[in-house]
């Protein structure tokens, strides 16, 4: 089994999806919930892209918008980079470095599996490392 796939698998399910009609106060309202920083957005069961606390604070807060007036699709991110569940962990990181994000949509084939997050990542390598003494 790969890595991402283990990873994703530990991690279960989430409730964390919402419609790109959803107003930004509301999916703020499923990330507290959840208590994750981010939501996914699908439309019917196709994935098309997230909504962080990152693009709240940069498009809605910073800008002075209202988040009980916008949509999750005015401010969510549909520009990721993907990954498959067989991509090597240290690529995803080059790739959330290179991209800037902190979090990876991964694809089985065509089908959405999950998000990777950064923090995902580091309590791999921390499990994987041996403990400092």
């Amino acid at each position: 089994m790969s890595k991402i796939k283990e990873i994703l698998i530990k991690k279960g399910l989430h409730f964390n999806v919402v419609d790109p009609e959803t107003k930004v106060l509301d999916a703020l309202t499923i990330m507290k919930t959840e208590n994750l920083s981010y939501v996914v957005v699908k439309l019917k069961n196709q994935f098309l892209g997230i909504m962080s606390e990152h693009d709240y604070v940069q498009k809605v807060k910073l800008q002075g918008k209202q988040s009980n007036l916008l949509l999750v699709k005015d401010i969510m991110n549909h520009d990721l980079p993907i990954v498959s569940y067989e991509e090597d962990l240290k690529r995803c990181m080059v790739l959330m470095n290179v991209y800037k994000t902190r979090y990876l949509p991964v694809f089985d084939e065509i089908e959405f599996r999950g998000i990777l997050t950064m923090n995902d990542l580091m309590r791999e390598v921390m499990h994987d490392e041996k403990p400092i003494k």
